[in-house]
């Protein structure tokens, strides 16, 4: 809580140099060893950390107060040094030491300010409340320190009543197939759930030397069993002998952001180049095969600190952790997005609301597959002490809402980071060192409270491949949400396999669309209303070469009922068709009209020529040439399911989507 090192010890004596005239005991030998104590951190270094010796400090501090007892200044130097080891618990000891042998000791307070900041830090709240209401009655406190104070006893109150309150929690630890001795944190995962990946601070057998420990990736898969396999370590291009953490896997789980640091010769491990300090990286998976990672391309990297990123769902906007520097001038951390450019560079980042970006320490983010439910951690936010994790949604404005703690006990007055929400909003994961685990850091897992929740996302997933040969293509695609018009997913299957996967929220209503060169592009509508125990959605995508005459269905071209006006939502679908014509300018297509064979004939053939035909003027008048264009009507006389097939199916439903599949728009290639 103290802005400088051993501010307050030097302002109270009035000077450090003319420290002797102040001090409370008259025993010699006790102000000279506390005088030896004041020099040592500077004066030496410590053996273990290798920085400040505040442990030879405190040990010489004792031995004065072996000498005189009441010597209160000795106890809150020793306070001071015990905090800046970490050590809060004897710093909170001898700050009440100096008070209780003289608690006027300051006009200003400061002791019972540094006292109570520390009790609600290591969550002893009610006596955060009782010290930090004492500083308040001081007249001389500092302004700074008060609003501080105020802070720190709404914080302890709100921290009392969570743990009156307590959510149901019961985490529980993800097993030796992920979890061993070393430390393992900062998981991510696949939207369907069955890859983990994470990192882990190893010891380097490659790496001589001092500096033997770093970081690298592993990868555990979900068993059959619904048990983590044993977890094996990325390929060596991606783990180097350089520390690489906090990765983000892609909706299709085979492209991969993640950060490295330079090393004291500025190398990022490899023949990766950076632009300081820690960067993020970017690395796809081709079949079996991890590229060589790459500098996030654009201006996303700067010479500051970026670190744990997270990808949104369309994979075009990525969150992550920059290193600032705070208003007050000390160091801090908040949380940028940056967006991915049609160029395929990434933007320069800003900074996210002061709603989300406190004037404290933000981390580990992510945002949730549903594109709406942001999780952070933080130490801005009212908390319980350290890093809290909150939840924060994305309102149909597009602004962020005020943060919510998630409660006790998923949040104590230690640190919280590292949460991971799962594609289903039902299971979260984060990383602990709470005793019962296989060594250090472990990584856990606890079912996410309902009112904590995203939206509940489901994996997309299927195959893209040539419709005569079955060969697997790499085909582009772009998913649609016809309410928004807005696209939510553009990505492209895997070159070897063909395979892709993406996760979209429930309830609602996409077109998607697939192409790839020489081929003639696959449309599909389909609505994500779907059973609470579904998991996933398939559907395969047989791409039809442009050599053949097949007709091709224009399943997401909407008219309204017994008419030929198109629908809004059908422009997406023939935006892509004219696009399609433009990239091939020596194809010429008929496009045909259907309707069901409900109703008069006459009439269908009426209102079949007029669909077809407002397709067509709507591609000349997105400059397709009308002599590329020919429309036909085929009224009810080329059903897909006859009259016969529809009387035999068993319910309403079905026989109501037959007539739908009857009632389309096709195109097919003349020349």
């Amino acid at each position: 809580m103290k802005l400088t090192t051993l501010f307050f010890t030097c302002l109270f004596f009035a000077s450090c140099s003319t420290a002797q005239m102040a001090f409370s005991t008259k025993n010699k030998k006790a102000i000279e060893l506390f005088m030896q104590a004041q020099n040592e951190p500077n004066r030496t270094v410590d053996p273990i950390t290798r920085g400040p010796n505040y442990s030879g400090a405190i040990s010489l501090l004792n031995k004065a107060l072996e000498k005189d007892p009441l010597f209160w200044e000795a106890h809150l130097m020793e306070a001071e040094f015990y905090e800046l080891l970490g050590n809060n618990l004897a710093a909170i000891d001898h700050y009440r030491e100096a008070i209780k042998i003289n608690p006027k000791h300051t006009p200003t307070g400061s002791t019972y300010f540094y006292l109570g900041t520390l009790e609600y830090v290591v969550g002893q709240y009610d006596n955060a409340i009782k010290t930090l209401t004492t500083y308040k009655e001081y007249k001389k406190a500092s302004p700074q320190y008060l609003a501080k104070a105020d802070q720190v006893i709404n914080d302890s109150k709100f921290a009392l009543e969570a743990m009156k309150n307590p959510i149901d929690y019961k985490p529980i630890n993800l097993g030796p197939g992920v979890n061993t001795k070393d430390p393992e944190y900062f998981p991510t995962i696949t939207v369907d759930g069955k890859t983990l990946l994470f990192t882990r601070l190893i010891d380097d057998k490659r790496v001589a030397g001092e500096y033997k420990k770093q970081e690298d990736f592993y990868i555990s898969m979900l068993t059959e069993h619904n048990t983590w396999g044993n977890a094996v370590p990325m390929p060596m291009n991606v783990n180097t002998v350089n520390n690489e953490g906090a990765p983000t896997f892609a909706p299709d789980g085979r492209s991969l952001i993640f950060v490295a640091c330079a090393d004291v010769d500025n190398s990022y491990g490899g023949k990766r180049q950076g632009k300081g300090s820690c960067d993020l990286f970017y690395t796809k998976l081709i079949g079996q095969d991890w590229l060589d990672p790459i500098n996030l391309p654009g201006e996303i990297n700067t010479g500051a600190w970026e670190s744990q990123p997270s990808l949104s769902a369309d994979g075009k906007t990525v969150y992550f952790v920059r290193q600032v520097v705070s208003k007050y001038g000390k160091p801090d951390s908040d949380i940028f997005i940056s967006t991915l450019g049609e160029n395929g560079k990434w933007s320069t980042a800003v900074r996210l609301p002061e709603i989300i970006n406190s004037p404290e320490m933000e981390e580990s983010v992510q945002i949730h597959p549903d594109g709406k439910t942001l999780y952070f951690s933080s130490r801005g936010h009212q908390g319980m002490g350290g890093l809290d994790i909150f939840v924060s949604r994305l309102d149909e404005k597009g602004q962020w809402g005020r943060p919510v703690n998630l409660g006790y006990p998923i949040n104590t007055s230690f640190d919280e980071n590292s949460l991971l929400v799962s594609a289903d909003g039902e299971i979260a994961f984060f990383a602990s060192d709470r005793q019962g685990g296989y060594g250090d850091l472990d990584i856990y897992y606890f079912v996410m409270p309902e009112k904590y929740r995203p939206i509940k996302t489901l994996y997309f997933d299927g195959l893209v491949y040539d419709a005569v040969t079955k060969k697997p293509l790499e085909g582009s695609f772009s998913l649609v949400d016809l309410k928004t018009g807005k696209e939510v997913i553009r990505s492209i299957a895997d070159k070897v396999s063909g395979a892709f996967t993406v996760s979209l929220p429930i309830n609602q209503e996409y077109a998607l669309s697939v192409s790839y060169p020489g081929y003639t592009f696959f449309s599909q509508n389909f609505n994500m209303t779907i059973s609470d125990n579904q998991e996933s959605f398939h559907m395969d995508v047989p791409l039809v070469p442009i050599t053949d005459a097949s007709p091709i269905a224009l399943r997401n071209v909407f008219f309204d009922l017994n008419l030929a006006t198109l629908r809004p939502e059908s422009y997406i679908e023939l935006n892509k068709l004219s696009d399609f014509l433009k990239s091939n300018p020596n194809l010429k297509i008929e496009i045909g009209g259907h309707t069901d064979t409900r109703g008069d004939a006459v009439t269908n053939q009426k209102l079949s020529d007029a669909s077809a035909k407002s397709v067509k003027d709507y591609l000349i008048s997105q400059g397709i040439s009308s002599s590329r264009l020919t429309s036909v009507g085929f009224g009810e006389t080329t059903p897909i399911f006859t009259d016969e097939a529809i009387s035999k199916m068993n319910s309403e439903n079905e026989k109501e989507k037959a007539h739908q599949e009857n009632r389309r728009t096709e195109y097919r290639i003349l020349k």
